[in-house]
């Protein structure tokens, strides 16, 4: 599990489209009284246990104003 601090814009030389898998999230508040938004992601068809969290990552106040911003830019 990884709580995302800062997010940091990269340029690839090469993108590619990743194979499509299951998500969940969650929001929920922290024992700062902070809303944190949590995604959670699940392995592809191909995994040996099916339905076995992959990724969970985390993202507090900050970060999330963060994305609204990246995302906003699209």
């Amino acid at each position: 599990m990884a709580l995302i601090k800062k997010l940091e814009q990269l340029t690839m030389d090469r993108n590619s489209i990743h194979e499509p898998v299951s998500a969940t999230y969650t929001i929920f508040t922290g024992d700062d009284g902070k809303k944190y938004l949590q995604i959670d992601t699940y392995g592809s068809s191909q995994r040996q246990i099916l339905g076995k969290k992959s990724q969970s990552i985390q993202f507090g106040p900050d970060t999330v104003d963060e994305i609204r911003s990246v995302i906003d830019s699209i």
